[in-house]
């Protein structure tokens, strides 16, 4: 029988700074190496550093990721992108335009919106890495 499930993924936000590296680096812990996953995000910003805490708690480490933007990409980048924000849904939906490659999106919460003690942000942070992990396992199911 054949594997349904995509070789590349790629997921991307607004600034590849928080939901979608957090979300390829999730990805690749759980499915290296059968699938690989990367990200892009709209416009490129810093880390995140609550997003390395975050994935440090769980053993992944980030440090050296690159933001990219989809100006970056190469040809032929993946066969499924994910958006994980409205702006990176509507350059999703071009990008199936000119490659082979499927689009979804998944409407994520932005954990550097809240405010207010380190821990109510990481907590902040922890719900979004468990959902993108519960999305994650739910769409490509286990490793095998």
């Amino acid at each position: 029988m054949t594997d349904p499930r995509p070789r590349r993924v790629l997921f991307a936000c607004a600034h590849n700074s928080i939901r979608s590296p957090m979300a390829a680096a999730i990805g690749n812990s759980l499915f290296a190496p059968d699938i690989e996953f990367s990200s892009v995000g709209v416009w490129p910003g810093d880390v995140n550093p609550f997003v390395m805490a975050t994935l440090w708690e769980d053993g992944i480490d980030i440090g050296d990721h690159q933001p990219r933007s989809f100006a970056d990409l190469e040809d032929n980048p993946c066969d499924l992108i994910i958006s994980l924000t409205p702006e990176a849904q509507h350059h999703a939906i071009e990008l199936t335009r000119q490659e082979n490659c499927q689009a979804e999106y998944w409407p994520t919460q932005d954990p550097s919106l809240v405010h207010g003690s380190r821990e109510t942000i990481l907590a902040s942070f922890r719900e979004v890495k468990e959902f993108l992990r519960g999305k994650i396992s739910d769409r490509l199911g286990t490793q095998e």
